[in-house]
C-alpha cells in the first residue's frame, strides 16, 4: 500500500488547488515566511533546470517549405507533372504542378502561424519576480525561478510560474490568454485565509492560484511556485501545439481520394504517351518496353 507521503505528491502534482498551503509547503520543502535557503536554490537550479519554455530550434524558411512536399500524394504528383512535362504536355504539368505548389504554400503558411504561436507562449513567461530567499527579498529574471520559491505579485507584473497562492490582498489576474475570460479574475483565500477547492475545479475558477503568463491587474499577493517551464499550463499548451500533426488544407480530406485515383491514372497515362513517344521515334517501329 502506498505511503501518505507518496499519495500526496501523487495528488500534488495535478491538483494543488485541492491541497492546504501547509501541505503544499512541506511537499515541496520550503518556508511560507523566508522561502527557498540559497544553498537548496542552487542545488534545485541544478536539478530542474531554468524556467523556459522549449522551443524547437527554428528551420530555414526555404526547408520548411520544401518539407511540404515530403507527403507521398504529392511526390506522385510531382511525378506526374514531369513525365507530362517529358513527353511535351507543358499544360498538363503546369497545371498538376501549381496544384502542388498551392497545396504546400498553404500548409507553409499553416505551420509558421503554430510556430508563431508557440514563440509568443514562450514570451508570455519571460519576465521579472520578486522572490524571498533566506528571508530576503530579490528581483531575478523569471528563468531563475524554482519549485518552492516564494513570490511576491504586485499590480502590473506577469505571474512569472504557476503558483499557489498563500496572501492575497484585493488580487485581480487576468487569466484571458489560458481561460478566455474577457475580464479579470478576483483571487481569494476564504475566510479562513486557506481556500480549499474541490479536485473537479476547472482551471478558470481556481481562485487560490495563479498561471503562468497572467498579469496582475489590481492588488497584491504571494504564492508557491508549484509548477515551472513546459509544466506549467501554459507550457502544456506549447506542447500540445507541438505534438500537433502537420496541418493540412481544410479540403484535403475530401479531394484527397480524388487526387489519389486521379495521379494514378495521370502516372499512368504518362507511362503509356511516353511509350508511344518512345516507339514513334524507333526507326524499327515500334517495341515492347
Amino acid at each position: 500500500m502506498p505511503s501518505r507521503a507518496a499519495n500526496d505528491v501523487e495528488v500534488a502534482e495535478q491538483y494543488w488547488h485541492y491541497l492546504e498551503i501547509s501541505k503544499v509547503a512541506t511537499i515541496l520543502e520550503t518556508n511560507l515566511e523566508s522561502g527557498l535557503e540559497p544553498t537548496e536554490a542552487n542545488h534545485r537550479q541544478q536539478k530542474f533546470g531554468p524556467n523556459e519554455l522549449t522551443v524547437k530550434a527554428a528551420k530555414p524558411a526555404w526547408l520548411k517549405f520544401i518539407l511540404q512536399f515530403n507527403q507521398p500524394l504529392l511526390i506522385i504528383l510531382l511525378s506526374a507533372g514531369l513525365i507530362k512535362a517529358v513527353i511535351g504536355e507543358w499544360l498538363n504539368a503546369s497545371v498538376i504542378w501549381g496544384v502542388t505548389t498551392t497545396n504546400a504554400t498553404i500548409s507553409f503558411i499553416q505551420e509558421a502561424g503554430a510556430e508563431k504561436k508557440i514563440e509568443a507562449l514562450a514570451q508570455a513567461v519571460t519576465t521579472e519576480a520578486t522572490v524571498i530567499r533566506g528571508g530576503k527579498k530579490l528581483r531575478i529574471p523569471s528563468k531563475e525561478l524554482l519549485v518552492g520559491d516564494l513570490v511576491i505579485l504586485t499590480n502590473g507584473d506577469k505571474v512569472p510560474a504557476d503558483l499557489r497562492l498563500v496572501k492575497v490582498r484585493d488580487l485581480q489576474i487576468d487569466e484571458s490568454g489560458l481561460t478566455g475570460e474577457s475580464v479579470a479574475v478576483e483571487k481569494e483565500l476564504g475566510q479562513s485565509g486557506d481556500l480549499v477547492l474541490p479536485q473537479e475545479t476547472p482551471l478558470a475558477e481556481r481562485d487560490n492560484m495563479a498561471y503562468a503568463g497572467s498579469f496582475v491587474t489590481f492588488g497584491q499577493g504571494s504564492g508557491i511556485v508549484i509548477a515551472i517551464a513546459n509544466k506549467t499550463e501554459t507550457g502544456k499548451i506549447s506542447q500540445l501545439f507541438r505534438s500537433a500533426p502537420r496541418p493540412h488544407h481544410p479540403l484535403n480530406p475530401q479531394i484527397q481520394p480524388i487526387q489519389s485515383k486521379l495521379a494514378v491514372i495521370r502516372v499512368g497515362n504518362g507511362n503509356l504517351d511516353l511509350r508511344s513517344q518512345i516507339g514513334a521515334a524507333s526507326p524499327c517501329g515500334g517495341f515492347s518496353l
